[in-house]
């Protein structure tokens, strides 16, 4: 497929958090008992339906089924992951992870009420996006890495509409970071829209750097890319920084399961 990088994009960073008086506010039981997780593993075939919603919905020039069908079939260098909301019966109450720690200054009436409300927009967002298909999930992002010989190429990244701003496009950075690492790629590469500064420090976070600039690169609009780059992220000195980052996003937003 030419020029696959064009796509190369990541959504905004999660919004600033915010605070209230838990003392005034008293959860009702659906909240405290409805549990939802993310999970990042690999696309398939039967994912692609949900993969162009969200796809239309973030790119002015759509890739089309095909394009997709033909990285899963026949590229042998390109891997895809996809980000799925899995539900849990609220019976059940949310699974371990989902759940405030009981211990340390990371308890307390405002850490619950905010994760309960996360469980519960989610749950709602799950009832307006419902499962499609027998699909038991909800697929809310996808990425695309090409693992070259020299180099690991982020070539698309994306997160539906009604999922943005809850660090699942940061959640893919690390899934395709991780995937990098494990192939022995030092170097990772990318190009990103000059005017998405958002998307810009969220790269950065990570440690890519402005390497070149590409003029005219987006074809809806002439926009200038830069090309971001980061390396070696390989080495024990990124590892542990990132690391950090991991253990960071997932004290903010939630565990995950990573399936690659």
């Amino acid at each position: 497929m030419a020029c696959a990088s064009v796509k190369a994009h990541v959504l905004p960073q999660p919004a600033d958090a915010f605070f209230c008086n838990t003392a005034m506010v008293e959860l009702p039981l659906v909240m405290q008992t409805a549990a939802v997780r993310y999970r990042v593993r690999p696309m398939q075939l039967d994912d692609i339906q949900q993969v162009m919603e969200v796809e239309r919905e973030s790119f002015p020039t759509a890739w089309p089924q095909t394009a997709f069908r033909h990285e899963l079939q026949q590229n042998r260098l390109g891997r895809y992951l996809i980000a799925e909301e899995c539900s849990y019966p609220s019976q059940e109450g949310p699974p371990p992870e989902a759940q405030s720690p009981s211990t340390g200054a990371e308890t307390g009436p405002l850490r619950r009420f905010l994760g309960n409300l996360r469980h519960l927009l989610a749950r709602d967002m799950q009832r307006d996006h419902p499962p499609r298909g027998g699909h038991p999930s909800l697929v809310v992002g996808f990425i695309g890495v090409w693992l070259l010989p020299d180099e690991a190429h982020i070539v698309t990244v994306a997160v539906r509409g009604s999922h943005r701003r809850c660090g699942i496009g940061e959640m893919l950075l690390i899934a395709a970071i991780q995937m990098a690492q494990e192939s022995g790629q030092s170097l990772i590469t990318l190009e990103c829209r000059v005017s998405n500064t958002a998307a810009v420090s969220l790269y950065e976070k990570y440690g890519f750097q402005q390497a070149g600039l590409r003029t005219r690169y987006y074809s809806n609009n002439n926009e200038d890319a830069y090309i971001l780059t980061v390396s070696p992220v390989t080495s024990q000195r990124y590892r542990d920084e990132f690391q950090r980052l991991g253990e960071e996003h997932r004290h903010r937003w939630g565990d995950y399961e990573l399936i690659q």
